[in-house]
């Protein structure tokens, strides 16, 4: 590809299948879907890890987070390890974030961007230290917000994605033209659709809550069993405060008018960017760092392995993007960071696996060793079979192919079982699981003792999630 300008536009928490484009039935994107016509999606995306810091330290530097030794939300991003930021900064391109990042944000760390604007990172630089402690199941603070802030309104988030949106707008139309020596990257990263799920009320009655249907697997008959979900539930327990299904479909609704409220920004972006003369000579990348299991399972929040949480959206368009295309073949975030660095001619040596274009088929794997996981999980996507292994639990095997909704594991049905060891093999020739999971344990625990002991985290206040810049965190803030 010609080297050209690119805005990265990452949400959070925003599922893949929420989208018009994907055959979502009732959820409004247009600005997104006219992205999707205009280029390339991607059904099969992943992040490398169902958390936020960890999904990020690992979109930043390219690699697994097992690589950079991000494995939850205490374990952030440093600017220490080379970032695709840093490479293009040094090759003389201009890169400037807005928005929320989630690295430590401690004073003197050089994250790799000639410039950010109102960045949002981990809590004192500490993060969720209460997510360390792994080795038995506490129980978080704050779980009740859920159901309770799920409706019409406004958040701090929602308040802080106007100005991210904002700033964006300002910077494409007054700086973007004057940088003319090196294609640029403008990184707009915002925080919804994350929760609190409290959307803004024009997009909130945009949804007939009398349209929406119960999650999948919601009834406490239907719900599977598996001693991960249970170590989650345990942890998380969002779904104790939803009363009936009119409070869960009133926070689906909030959720769709969430995703809504981000096609509206991305909107406002991509007019600035055509006011600014630049349209036909940038490059658009429009994704999220996870998903969110919205009720699917009894199931909120991220943090496990199931598509809902660890598939994300992936659209790119712009000059020398094939449009109204659809590719199936599975690719990672951390393939994203690659082509950020091709798309602007930078060198992407090291970064990512694979080429998000190439027609190979590799296998893509997901981890997650933080809050509410005992065991550490790793997924392995390979063609149409979704293979779950756990450290310390049994494995799940799900055929996407016949079963696009994960609802029936064949791990332990005999007809699966040479599909079961094929899959563990090809997990084995990539990591050890249970030498990662010691890793994480061993890093963790060094870190719990270094602020003090689990007595010393447990003294400290727990929130639901983590403030913009200038909000205090507070328990559901």
């Amino acid at each position: 590809m010609k080297p050209q300008n690119l805005i990265v536009i990452m949400a959070d928490e925003h599922r893949r299948d929420y989208l018009g484009a994907s055959g979502h039935p009732l959820v409004q994107t247009p600005n997104i879907d006219a992205l999707a016509a205009r280029g390339t999606r991607f059904t099969a995306a992943y992040t490398p890890s169902p958390l936020c810091v960890p999904a990020r330290s690992s979109f930043a530097t390219g690699k697994p987070i097992r690589d950079v030794g991000a494995w939850c939300n205490a374990c952030a991003y440093t600017g220490e390890q080379e970032s695709w930021h840093h490479r293009l900064r040094e090759a003389g391109h201009h890169v400037h974030s807005i928005g929320k990042l989630h690295y430590r944000g401690a004073e003197g760390d050089d994250n790799g961007f000639s410039e950010s604007e109102v960045p949002m990172n981990i809590v004192d630089g500490l993060g969720d230290v209460l997510g360390l402690i792994r080795n038995r199941n506490i129980e978080r603070g704050a779980a009740n917000k859920m159901a309770d802030m799920a409706g019409p309104g406004e958040s701090v988030y929602t308040t802080y994605d106007r100005d991210i949106s904002g700033r964006a707008q300002v910077w494409l139309r007054e700086t973007a033209p004057q940088i003319t020596d090196q294609p640029w990257v403008l990184f707009v990263s915002l925080v919804a659709p994350h929760f609190p799920l409290t959307a803004p009320p024009e997009f909130f009655y945009l949804y007939d809550q009398n349209q929406i249907e119960m999650p999948k697997q919601y009834g406490d008959d239907e719900r599977p069993q598996h001693p991960y979900l249970d170590d989650y539930q345990s942890v998380f327990a969002y779904d104790r405060f939803f009363k009936d299904g009119a409070d869960v479909k009133r926070a689906i609704a909030a959720y769709m008018g969430l995703c809504t409220f981000v096609d509206h920004q991305v909107g406002e972006i991509l007019k600035s960017l055509d006011a600014s003369g630049l349209g036909e000579e940038t490059r658009i990348v429009y994704t999220s760092d996870h998903g969110d299991n919205l009720g699917a399972r009894g199931l909120w929040g991220k943090s496990t392995l199931y598509e809902e949480s660890v598939g994300i959206p992936l659209i790119v368009c712009g000059p020398d993007i094939e449009a109204g295309a659809v590719r199936d073949q599975p690719r990672s975030l951390i393939d994203v960071s690659r082509f950020i660095l091709d798309a602007t001619g930078g060198d992407s040596s090291g970064f990512g696996e694979v080429d998000l274009f190439s027609d190979a088929e590799v296998p893509v794997v997901s981890e997650y060793h933080g809050t509410g996981s005992r065991s550490g999980a790793f997924m392995l996507r390979s063609g149409r079979w979704k293979y779950v292994h756990y450290a310390l639990y049994d494995a799940q095997l799900f055929d996407l192919e016949a079963d696009p909704e994960e609802l029936n594991d064949l791990a332990d049905d005999p007809a699966y079982a040479n599909t079961v060891k094929q899959c563990l093999s090809i997990l084995l020739s990539r990591l050890d699981p249970k030498a990662v999971h010691l890793e994480a344990l061993a890093d963790q625990r060094r870190r719990i003792d270094a602020l003090g002991g689990e007595g010393a985290i447990l003294a400290r206040e727990d929130y639901g999630f983590s403030p913009p810049p200038g909000v205090r965190a507070r328990v559901g803030q």
